[in-house]
């Protein structure tokens, strides 16, 4: 567990590490990897941020950690705090829920804007290839953590070609900002999944919407492809409920973000 300190005062000063010219890059990286401490759960919800000691951690200078914590403030992983400085943000279970049905009302938009705009091939091609490899994960009654892992990244790449197939260089970047947050990622949930007697049969619940996603498309049922996904979110949903219901979060750090029910 990292542990991050109080607040220091803002007048005190350190030197800079690093060349200006590379100040973007080093705020890109900072950026990321307190993104993936705070995700990873290593940094718990509520912690009050202290910008030197993310200055020591990171190995970066003062200017790259203010704009990454600006641009995760952004993202709604930060709360700034009255006086000054920033704080992990914890979500209700109901705004973890908005996350998540904001994200199926979007991507639902998208598959929709695809077939009534049309889309490239390649994408459609690149889309079916990677049912082939899930379809393939599935044929197996039982998975490991291997299969899960797989599942994960074929099933991000699947949603991430669905959302080029729309051609909104706009609607992508407001989606980009939703898949951002604690939950509200298309397999955000999917390791919840991993104990349960029932984890295959949610996953090949999770393909057949895949499927027919797809075949919407080509079809140019806007509107079935539309709602398709919004119902496809609701795996989410329900997953949502089991880590709400759990105490044990270590399969899913993430999960230290949500606030206990009281």
């Amino acid at each position: 567990m990292v542990k991050v300190q109080s607040m220091v005062n803002s007048s005190s000063h350190a030197p800079e590490v690093q060349p200006q010219l590379n100040s973007m890059s080093q705020a890109m990286r900072a950026t990321i990897q307190l993104r993936e401490m705070i995700l990873a759960g290593e940094i718990l919800g509520g912690t009050r941020i202290a910008e030197m000691s993310l200055v020591e951690l990171l190995g970066v200078s003062r200017t790259p950690v203010r704009q990454a914590l600006m641009k995760l403030e952004q993202e709604g992983l930060l709360d700034e705090l009255p006086l000054g400085g920033y704080a992990v943000r914890t979500f209700s279970e109901l705004e973890a829920s908005e996350s998540i049905e904001l994200r199926g009302m979007l991507e639902g938009l998208m598959v929709r804007l695809a077939s009534e705009r049309g889309y490239a091939p390649s994408l459609m091609r690149e889309a079916k290839r990677l049912l082939a490899q899930i379809d393939d994960i599935l044929t197996s009654n039982v998975l490991d953590e291997e299969a899960f892992s797989k599942y994960i990244d074929f099933n991000a790449r699947f949603h991430d070609v669905l959302v080029d197939m729309a051609d909104s260089p706009f609607l992508k970047k407001e989606l980009d900002r939703i898949y951002k947050l604690p939950f509200a990622s298309p397999s955000g949930f999917v390791g919840v999944q991993s104990d349960s007697a029932f984890s295959r049969d949610l996953l090949v619940v999770a393909q057949d919407h895949h499927r027919q996603v797809l075949q919407a498309i080509e079809a140019k049922e806007g509107t079935r492809a539309e709602m398709i996904m919004r119902e496809h979110s609701r795996i989410a949903q329900r997953n949502l409920r089991l880590v709400a219901n759990n105490t044990n979060h270590e399969q899913m750090p993430v999960a230290k973000l949500l606030k206990k029910r009281v």
